[in-house]
């Protein structure tokens, strides 16, 4: 059987701080890279004016607001994963799978644990779900060409949240948030350990990129009113209407 190591403070901190650094840099390349027309495409006009808003900044705020906690929501996810693989690696020899569909490997009392890793619980459609079954299958008749009698558990695990119904989905497990580290880590409290070295220079790269957020909002309102504003400067939802959802043919 695999020894457990203890995963130390120290050991999270120093992933933290050499990896932080790339979703705070992420955040602000996909804000400066952002373009008006692109948000204005993938929002609902009509939900807007539905709100009664009336001045450019109110409607662009909003709708850059929930495009970036989209991406931001993607891109933490992927550094959370990138923590879990690291710290399972420390705690039970975890690595990363071969098998596609499959992103974590390791072992435990004669098991084999295969890990299909997700940011939350609520990650996927019926489909996907399907989908993610379907790999698990298959990886566990590729793990048992080379050993017929090994154990396989696979596991939905997410980094965050609870699984509030059961957790023993019949061919998999789906574990949330503290079950999951602790099954990672054999740490029940492993979960409240990560919180507060993810405040790593975070006041310094948020102020950055309020910065830049700032200067993105006057740029498209200032680039709304160009296109978008009547002869009285109001919003010109015609128009707006029109370049969202006007067919070119």
């Amino acid at each position: 059987m695999p020894q457990i190591n203890m995963v130390t403070d120290a050991q999270v901190q120093e992933y933290v701080e050499n990896n932080i650094g790339d979703f705070h840099n992420k955040r602000v390349d996909r804000l400066n890279g952002l373009q008006l027309d692109k948000l204005l495409r993938r929002k609902n006009p009509y939900l807007f004016r539905a709100k009664a808003i009336a001045t450019a900044q109110d409607l662009i705020q909003p709708m850059l607001d929930a495009h970036l906690s989209s991406q931001e929501e993607t891109m933490f996810g992927d550094f959370l994963e990138g923590l879990a693989r690291h710290v399972c690696g420390l705690a039970r020899d975890g690595r990363v799978s071969g098998i596609e569909g499959v992103d974590l490997e390791f072992d435990e009392d004669n098991k084999r644990y295969i890990v299909s890793l997700k940011s939350g619980p609520n990650w996927g459609n019926s489909s996907q779900i399907r989908q993610m079954r379907a790999d698990f299958r298959r990886a566990t008749q590729i793990l048992r060409q080379s050993n017929s009698g090994l154990h396989v558990q696979a596991v939905n695990g997410c980094c965050y949240g609870r699984t509030t119904r059961y957790y023993d989905r019949g061919d998999y497990w789906k574990l949330s948030g503290q079950k999951f580290w602790e099954l990672i880590t054999d740490d029940a409290a492993f979960y409240t350990r990560i919180i507060e070295p993810l405040a790593h220079r975070s006041k310094e790269r948020n102020d950055e990129f309020m910065k830049s957020y700032g200067k993105v909002i006057n740029r498209f309102v200032a680039e709304f009113i160009g296109k978008f504003a009547d002869a009285n400067f109001g919003i010109d939802w015609g128009s707006l209407v029109e370049f969202n959802s006007k067919n070119d043919s």
